[in-house]
C-alpha cells in the first residue's frame, strides 16, 4: 500500500468511525424532532468553503436535517451576530469556521449557554467548543516548502505570503519556516500579508519582486492568494517557483501546465472535513462519551505528477 492509499484509508476509517458513532448513539436517543444544523463560514467567496457547504447540505439531506448557513465575509462581529441569530432560530448543532479564532469566543459562549453543540471546522475557536476538525496545517506548510527547497536545489531567496491571524495560517507559516530552516542555502528575504485574496496578493507579490529582484521562490498560505501571486510572477518574466496550500481546482489546473511557475500545493480535503465535523457534532449532541475532542486530517502534496488525478 503506497502513501496515498494509506492516507485515503485513514481518512475513510476516521469518517466511518465518527459517523458510525454518531448514528449508533442517535438510534438510541433521537426523537421526532427535526435536527437543525447551523454553519457559520468565515467566507463563501472561495470554492474551498463552497465545497464544504455543498458537502454539508448533502449530508444533512441524507439525515433529514435542516441546514442554515451564513457568510461572515471575514468580519468577526458579523459572525458573532450570525451565530446569535442562528441560536435564536433553534439550531441544535453549530459548525463554526472562525473568521478570527479569538474574536468568536463570544459566539461559542452563547452557543454553550443555549445548549448548542459546537464543533470548530478548519480553524480552532477560543471558548468551550465540543470538538474540532481541521487539517494538519503545520504539515501542509512543511511539505510545500520542503518541496520548494528541493526544486531550488537547496539554494536561493524565498519570500512568504502570510494571511489572516487564525491558527491554521500561523501553523502553515511555522511549518514552512521549519522546512526552509533545514536548507542552509535558502534565505527567507521577506514575509508580507497577502490576506488570502487574489487581487491583494498580486499587488503584494509585485512589491516583493521589485524589492527582491533575485527572488527564486514564493510560498503562499492559500491557493487563492497564490493565483494572484502567479499573475505578478508571470508579469515579471522572472523564474520564480510558487507553492501553496489548499488543492483549489484552479491551482491544480495551473500546476498541470508544464511551463507554469506554480509547481505544487499541499491539498486539503474540505468535503471530508465538514462530514467529519458533522459526524462529531452528532455524536456529541446525542451524548457519545467516547467521541474524540479533535480529528486531524492529513494533507497531501500535489505536484505536477499527481495533479491530473486530484480533485476535492
Amino acid at each position: 500500500m503506497n502513501i496515498s492509499e494509506i492516507t485515503a484509508h485513514v481518512r475513510k476509517t476516521a469518517l466511518v468511525t465518527a459517523c458510525g458513532t454518531a448514528l449508533a448513539t442517535g438510534t438510541a436517543v433521537a426523537d421526532d424532532h427535526t435536527l437543525t444544523i447551523g454553519m457559520s463560514f468565515q467566507e463563501l467567496n472561495n470554492e474551498y468553503f463552497v465545497t464544504m457547504q455543498e458537502a454539508l447540505e448533502s449530508a444533512a439531506d441524507s439525515l433529514g436535517a435542516e441546514v442554515i448557513t451564513t457568510d461572515a465575509r471575514h468580519d468577526v462581529a458579523k459572525q458573532v451576530s450570525d451565530v446569535e441569530d442562528m441560536i435564536q432560530r433553534g439550531i441544535d448543532i453549530l459548525l463554526l469556521n472562525p473568521a478570527d479564532s479569538v474574536g468568536v469566543e463570544t459566539a461559542v459562549l452563547a452557543a454553550k449557554e443555549a445548549g448548542v453543540t459546537t464543533v470548530a471546522i478548519d480553524a480552532q475557536a477560543n471558548g468551550p467548543v465540543d470538538g474540532f476538525v481541521g487539517s494538519k496545517n503545520y504539515d501542509a506548510g512543511y511539505k510545500a516548502c520542503d518541496y520548494l527547497a528541493q526544486q531550488l536545489d537547496g539554494e536561493g531567496q524565498v519570500a512568504l505570503l502570510d494571511g489572516i491571524p487564525v491558527v491554521p495560517i500561523l501553523q502553515r507559516i511555522d511549518g514552512c519556516t521549519a522546512a526552509l530552516d533545514e536548507y542552509p542555502g535558502i534565505e527567507v528575504v521577506d514575509k508580507q500579508n497577502g490576506r488570502q485574496e487574489r487581487t491583494h496578493a498580486m499587488t503584494v507579490t509585485e512589491n516583493i519582486i521589485q524589492a527582491h529582484p533575485d527572488l527564486d521562490g514564493l510560498f503562499s498560505v492559500n491557493d487563492i492568494g497564490s493565483l494572484g501571486a502567479l499573475i505578478a510572477i508571470n508579469s515579471s518574466s522572472k523564474d520564480i517557483k510558487l507553492v501553496s496550500v489548499d488543492g483549489h481546482p484552479e491551482a491544480v489546473a495551473e500546476i498541470q501546465k508544464a511551463d507554469s511557475p506554480f509547481i505544487a500545493t499541499s491539498a486539503q480535503y474540505p468535503r471530508d472535513m465538514v462530514r467529519l465535523g458533522l459526524g462529531l457534532g452528532l455524536a456529541k449532541h446525542w451524548g457519545a462519551s467516547t467521541a474524540p475532542a479533535e480529528i486531524p486530517i492529513d494533507v497531501e502534496l500535489i505536484d505536477r505528477e499527481k495533479a491530473a488525478d486530484f480533485s476535492w
